[in-house]
């Protein structure tokens, strides 16, 4: 991302159970992508690398976020239940700080803390019929005691759930810099805009007025109100993107520019990266990885559908099917993801013959991922405290256990995936960007997020023992 440093080359320069018990382990996440156990040690890719262990955080509740306070560079991580828990680097010891005792909210699916401390947490509760509601809530930290005071940022309005393994919910978090806003991922209740009726409760319901969008919320804001009206929403100022399926992690650039890393439907199709920006659409679920949605045409026949893995939940349940219903494409124009030129995590499968292809092989790009890798923990090295070659660039985990030489798993195919990319980011005009992503750390279990402090990633798993691993960079 040619961002922050002043370079010719206008390299980018800024460069179980997860949900419910009663759901499929992670599938509101990450679409039944299953998970590992392997509790063997991630591997560095290169010897100027270096890896060691933390604490592992395995317990009754899952670890999903790692998330560091910008003032002091703590690191803390979250629970599944809503505990957080303050990380000592020095001595490889936790010590829990808040619960749902202290802020009320259970269900915990993102937590973000901005500049001057103050921490956001996000949750979602089951109502009656069905249905869900998201809280946001925030932690403001009392100047004369030291001590936060939690408060209800904002409400949603309850919005049926679909009852698969589809329904992402409310779920990442970032910050913006000035520390005035934060930007919500509202996942969708559907793998790929489908009708979901939730057993009959909700005919011919597709997605509704608060799923599949971003969100922008005021930081001081205090009791909002998010309607499930789109149009009541766009009002209120309140959508920031649309067309997201379930962008799941958010960050920051050195140069401002907001990106998103996008969870791809049951289909052999293309896992995103995206510039987020106001006002923009990204086309879910007409467009999905750079490629249409067949779906969306009349005469789509799933048996003739080289793309449809019966590994794969939405396939084996027929939510793939001739479907002329489907709503037509908006008359905007939609924003594409990021392309990939390789030389890892590019690969994909032709939907002419449905042979498996390395796209930066053939002198092609990819738009963004291998297909099921389910990119997280997005990071940036925005203090430009690593060496040139990854000085100011981009970092993203993927979760999903891959087959390295084939497609023997429900996962990425000739894509080993839970690993570390480096992303080599250039910004192409005011459009786009462009991309070269490498493997620099494998065999992590089911990495779910990452923070950065200086040249350091600190990554947490969800599987094995949830540990926290600590990646050192060549420092600049």
């Amino acid at each position: 991302m040619n961002i922050a440093k002043c370079k010719s080359t206008n390299k980018f320069t800024i460069k179980g159970w997860f949900f419910w018990f009663k759901t499929l382990l992670l599938t509101i996440l990450l679409l039944n992508y299953g998970t590992t156990v392997v509790n063997a040690a991630p591997e560095a890719l290169r010897s100027d690398i270096k890896i060691r262990n933390i604490v592992n955080t395995k317990s009754i509740s899952p670890s999903v976020r790692i998330v560091k306070d910008p003032r002091n560079n703590t690191l803390y991580y979250l629970k599944r239940n809503g505990e957080i828990y303050r990380v000592n680097l020095a001595s490889s010891t936790t010590t829990l700080v808040y619960s749902f005792n202290d802020h009320k909210v259970s269900e915990t699916q993102g937590i973000a803390i901005g500049p001057n401390g103050t921490i956001y947490l996000i949750g979602n509760g089951n109502v009656a019929n069905d249905q869900t509601k998201a809280i946001i809530v925030k932690g403001v930290i009392n100047s004369n005691t030291g001590q936060r005071i939690w408060s209800v940022l904002a409400k949603s309005a309850a919005y049926p759930k679909s009852k698969t393994a589809y329904d992402h919910r409310f779920n990442g978090v970032v910050v913006s810099l000035d520390g005035n806003y934060i930007y919500i991922n509202s996942g969708s209740r559907t793998d790929h805009g489908e009708v979901q009726t939730a057993g009959g409760l909700y005919p011919n319901t597709r997605e509704v007025g608060l799923t599949a969008c971003i969100i922008r919320l005021p930081t001081n804001g205090q009791n909002l109100f998010l309607a499930n009206n789109r149009a009541t929403l766009k009002s209120a100022g309140y959508i920031f993107a649309e067309g997201i399926r379930n962008t799941y992690d958010m960050a920051f650039a050195p140069n401002g520019d907001l990106f998103g890393a996008e969870n791809g439907p049951d289909r052999d199709m293309s896992e995103e990266l995206n510039w987020l920006r106001q006002g923009f659409h990204y086309g879910f679920p007409w467009r999905i990885g750079g490629t249409d949605n067949p779906q969306q045409y009349p005469n789509y026949n799933p048996a003739n559908d080289r793309l449809l893995n019966p590994k794969f939940g939405a396939v084996t349940k027929g939510y793939y099917y001739n479907d002329p219903t489907f709503p037509p494409k908006p008359n905007i124009t939609l924003t594409e993801p990021i392309p990939n030129f390789g030389p890892d995590a590019d690969n994909y499968r032709d939907p002419q013959n449905g042979q498996i292809k390395d796209a930066s092989f053939l002198g092609q790009s990819l738009s963004t991922f291998t297909t099921h890798r389910s990119p997280l923990g997005l990071v940036f090295d925005t203090q430009g405290a690593m060496s040139p070659e990854f000085n100011r660039d981009g970092f993203v985990l993927s979760w999903t256990i891959g087959d390295p030489t084939g497609e023997t798993v429900a996962g990425p195919f000739k894509d080993a995936s839970q690993d570390l990319l480096h992303l080599n980011l250039t910004k192409v005009g005011t459009t786009n960007y462009k991309l070269e992503a490498r493997r620099i750390v494998q065999g992590f279990s089911n990495p779910i997020d990452a923070e950065i402090i200086g040249n350091k990633i600190y990554v947490l798993e969800y599987g094995g023992n949830q540990g926290i691993w600590e990646v050192t960079i060549p420092a600049k």
